[in-house]
């Protein structure tokens, strides 16, 4: 056979040409998450709200939105969900949040999101609210499977002094921009914990003039801007707004927006928006990286919003964070995925939090295999095909007081009100409740005494989890004690010399 050895440079470089293309169109998708804190169901532009959010608008439009998407109804569970594939029950988290005096965190011996995305080569940061444990070094997000950490520890901070706001009664509710804040007094238990700084970088306290919501946009953006693309970017950016203390945003042109509001509602508006123009400056440092089309984007809210039309707005939906009513467990999301998940769609099949661990996994080509066994399911296939989930139940919330479970159409519902969500109530006060959602999604018809044999079949599949429950590290609320010899530190989860 004669060579044409003219012909052959030609060849050779249009394969290797073929090849890089080939490379490209089959690298790694980066992966980015943005998780709000306790942001209302109805407080996002595409269901209808009076606050603003065109940035999550435009992103929102450009991919699926998931509109029977569950999380829990309190943030360290369904952070620590996320983060594993699993309910809190198997390693018990179940009960409550992770409190700042608590000497525990997410177990070790659970592999993160972070931990199996890093093992296959991705660079992996989180931007915000950790809120997964601070006592111990080992409980933080450096030590979980994280290349980059920023921002705080504990639920919340002072948006402005950046330290830990307390809670309870004496908590100012709100402020606005450039006043002090007031002294927060004693807290549920009686002691006033407040104070202690709660901003680092890289187990370093910072410490830096800014807005919260601002400083952690400007350093998810900042990240992007620098990445070296050799690797895969995986950025969680959970942000600690919209969660009290409601403190007024500094940008005055999206305050300017709701001088019809009243309130902390107004104030709380400003703050969404002030959300929404981060998450905005964050997507358009991957368009000018050039890696948005190659970039799988998830958007949540963590829980339901609380104080339903007086601070937040859950629509419709029956209940508020911390109960397991549709209003405290269903929240806003959203899937982008450029040129696999069709734009201006949505689906209606009902998704958990607990999903995203094995679909981002699969998308990454990581590897699924670890020591526990998941609760989640991979959903990629529903995303880009809406093909229906073999997966027919999801637990809600299981906690000894009470909880909820969802069999396909069907939710069971017990101890869902006050009882539930203050962890107060005995065995015998146990009150149950049955819900078609498909029918009646707003949970007005307590169908149980009509529909007894289906309620039989939730309240068997509920105890099968109940017995796989692992004790809870936390107690109810009212139960809970801080230590007598617990004293806030001068800042937040840094060793002593």
């Amino acid at each position: 056979m004669k060579v044409n050895f003219l012909v052959l440079p030609v060849l050779l470089l249009l394969s290797g040409v073929t090849t890089l293309f080939a490379a490209e169109k089959t690298a790694k998708p980066n992966i980015v998450i943005f998780l709000i804190d306790d942001l209302g169901w109805a407080d996002v532009g595409w269901h209808g709200t009076e606050i603003k959010t065109p940035n999550l608008d435009k992103l929102a439009d450009s991919g699926i939105k998931l509109e029977q998407f569950y999380v829990r109804p309190l943030c360290s569970p369904t952070r620590a969900s996320l983060l594993t594939g699993r309910y809190p029950l198997r390693y018990g988290l179940q009960q409550h949040v992770i409190w700042p005096w608590s000497d525990y965190g997410l177990p070790t011996d659970e592999r993160t999101l972070a931990d199996a995305l890093h093992e296959t080569g991705y660079y992996t940061a989180i931007v915000g609210k950790w809120h997964l444990g601070v006592a111990d070094k080992k409980y933080h997000p450096l030590q979980r499977g994280f290349d980059h950490h920023y921002g705080l520890y504990n639920w919340g901070v002072d948006y402005y002094e950046h330290t830990y706001p307390g809670m309870g009664p004496g908590r100012p509710l709100a402020r606005q921009e450039g006043t002090r804040p007031e002294a927060a007094g004693p807290d549920f238990f009686g002691r006033n914990i407040a104070g202690g700084f709660d901003w680092h970088r890289n187990g370093k306290t910072v410490r830096e003039e800014g807005y919260s919501t601002d400083l952690i946009g400007k350093e998810a953006a900042g990240l992007v801007k620098n990445h070296d693309t050799a690797k895969p970017l995986f950025l969680y950016v959970p942000f600690n707004g919209v969660h009290s203390p409601y403190q007024e945003a500094p940008d005055k042109e999206l305050n300017a927006q709701y001088e019809n509001l009243n309130g902390v509602r107004k104030i709380y508006a400003g703050m969404v928006s002030s959300v929404d123009s981060n998450v905005g400056r964050i997507v358009k440092a991957l368009e000018e990286k050039g890696i948005l089309d190659n970039t799988v984007i998830f958007f949540s809210s963590d829980n339901g919003g609380p104080q339903p039309k007086v601070v937040t707005d859950n629509g419709p939906l029956r209940g508020e964070k911390a109960t397991v009513y549709e209003g405290g467990v269903r929240v806003p999301a959203f899937v982008v995925w450029p040129g696999k998940i069709k734009p201006n769609t949505a689906s209606h099949q009902a998704f958990h939090i607990v999903d995203l661990y094995p679909t981002l996994l699969g998308i990454a080509g990581a590897s699924l295999e670890q020591k526990h066994p998941l609760d989640g399911v991979d959903i990629k296939d529903a995303l880009l095909e809406d093909k229906p989930l073999s997966r027919k139940e999801i637990l809600l919330y299981s906690i000894p007081r009470g909880g909820a479970i969802r069999v396909g159409d069907w939710k069971l519902v017990i101890n869902g009100g006050s009882s539930f969500r203050f962890g107060q109530g005995q065995e015998q006060d146990r009150k149950t409740e049955l819900f078609n959602i498909k029918e009646d999604p707003y949970e007005k018809n307590d169908l149980a005494a009509s529909n007894p044999e289906k309620l039989q079949e939730l309240l068997e599949r509920y105890e099968v989890y109940v017995k796989e429950s692992v004790p809870p590290l936390e107690k109810p609320v009212l139960e809970l004690e801080v230590p007598k010899n617990f004293k806030t530190p001068e800042v937040w989860g840094e060793e002593p010399d």
